[in-house]
């Protein structure tokens, strides 16, 4: 079995996080059953972490776009939810990346974290995943797009060592892009 199929296979079982006073969240790959648990989770966002992660004032995920974001294939696009541990299943966070076709062991990263879970280091957590699991998957370069404005975001990525540049598209956005070893 190659080693990118072994990572898989161990990802696809999933994480528990333990956080700071017990409480427990599970890392898992996201499922084809989870759109409508995907679907809450934006819609609990407040549109200030809507902008800052759609880039515009996303009022509603259309259904062309939450299949999207839902259908992914596990390979080229990979995508993790945190979610409360039981039957019903409440996303707190989602992190992912696509890679780019054009540009062989490159992708493109994005991460949320739900309002009521922010400023508990889970996007910290979320960008090591991401990063771990792409060196495992053979990429070499993780790469996004952060509004200027997006000062936690952009703490954390300066904290991770990644390069911070000017966007093409304007001064509203920093592209980051780190070299993954």
């Amino acid at each position: 079995m190659s080693a990118a199929a072994l990572a898989l296979r161990g990802a696809a079982t999933g994480e528990r996080w333990t956080l700071t006073g017990g409480r427990v969240l599970h890392l898992r790959p996201l499922a084809p059953g989870d759109a409508a648990a995907e679907q809450a989770f934006f819609n609990g966002l407040s549109l200030d972490s809507r902008v800052l992660r759609f880039h515009f004032g996303l009022r509603e995920l259309s259904p062309s776009l939450l299949k999207l974001l839902t259908e992914v294939d596990q390979r080229l696009h990979r995508a993790w939810v945190l979610a409360l541990p039981g039957p019903e299943t409440a996303i707190v966070a989602d992190a992912r990346f696509v890679a780019d076709p054009a540009r062989t062991g490159a992708a493109e990263f994005a991460l949320a974290v739900a309002d009521a879970w922010q400023g508990r280091g889970l996007g910290r957590r979320l960008m090591a995943h991401l990063i771990t699991e792409a060196r495992r998957q053979g990429l070499h370069e993780l790469s996004g797009d952060v509004l200027a404005d997006n000062r936690r975001m952009l703490a954390l990525l300066r904290d991770l060592g990644v390069r911070l540049l000017g966007h093409p598209d304007g001064p509203q956005l920093i592209r980051a892009e780190m070299t993954l070893n």
